[in-house]
Order: C-alpha cells, then structure tokens, then sequence
C-alpha cells in the first residue's frame, strides 16, 4: 500500500556526508563550518569521516641510511603515518560529538585526491565536504589542489568550504 508516494515500511535510504581530513587548519574549519551550517541535514544524514595516509617517498629515507635500509625502520614510518591518521580522525570524531553527530572513520593509504574520490564512489557518498587551502593559481599549477581533483572527477556533489580571513 502505498503513502505519500512511498511504500509502507519502506525506509528512506540515508544520505551519506563525508568530510575529508587531513592535517591542515582549513579541513577541521570546513567539518565545523559543516556542522554549524548544515546541522539539520546531518541529523538526518550519515557522516564519514575520511583521511588519506599519502604513499611515502621512502628514497629520502633509503638515501640518508647509505642504501641500508631495514625493515623495521619501513614498518616504523609506516606505524606512524598509521597513527598521525588515527590521531586526526578522532580528533574529528570528538567535534562531531560536540554538535551531537555520530560520525564513521576511515582511512585508506594512497593520494589524497584519488583516494578520496574512489572511496565516495564505492561508499555511494553523496555529498563530499572539503577545505581550501587556499593556494593561489600558480601553487595549483604546480603542487596541485585536491579539492580541484574533486570537484571535477568524484561523482557526486562536492562542497568546498575555504575560510575567510
């Protein structure tokens, strides 16, 4: 039987919001301003929290040890890049629960413009919320901007928030 235009006992699936992490000032400013802002739609609403761990360029490391580099010392880097990425994700989690929003943690190893997308895409996220760092045209030539990778390769919305001094 059908009511306002659904079925009875049919759940209306909830929207998925993930917000990108990283180490910057301007990652946690966006998740608040998300929180400030869109509080409503989150209550409603399943929020991700995501942080990539970049691929390490292990040559410095190969370089500075004369071509010697043990296993453990890789597996040491590693174990803290592993941590720095726990250690922000639950920094984040905390502020969630501050605005009384219950927040998933994610992390996944590779570059943070690539495996942000991927993992909206396979999450079926439908709204990703990033910072800005704020560069200018010729540091994006150069270095980059994942939030510019976003917005024009994930497949769905994305929302840059870029903080005003």
């Amino acid at each position: 039987m059908e009511e306002g235009g659904r079925n009875v006992g049919e759940e209306k699936k909830k929207k998925i919001v993930m917000v990108a992490i990283d180490e910057s000032d301007c990652s946690f400013y966006a998740l608040e301003w998300a929180l400030e802002n869109l509080d409503q739609s989150l209550l409603n609403a399943e929020v991700v929290l995501f942080t990539a761990q970049p691929i390490s360029d292990y040559g410095y490391i190969y370089a500075s040890s004369f071509g010697v580099t043990s296993p453990e010392l890789m597996t040491s880097v590693q174990e803290n890049q592993r941590k720095i990425a726990n250690a922000l994700l639950k920094k984040a989690k905390d502020i969630c629960t501050q605005h009384a929003i219950v927040a998933e943690t994610i992390t996944q190893v590779g570059d943070p413009k690539q495996t942000i997308c991927e993992a909206a895409e396979k999450l079926h996220v439908n709204l990703i919320v990033l910072g800005s760092n704020n560069k200018g045209a010729l540091q994006r030539t150069f270095l980059g901007s994942v939030s510019n990778y976003c917005v024009h390769n994930a497949k769905c919305p994305v929302l840059v928030v870029r903080k005003i001094p």
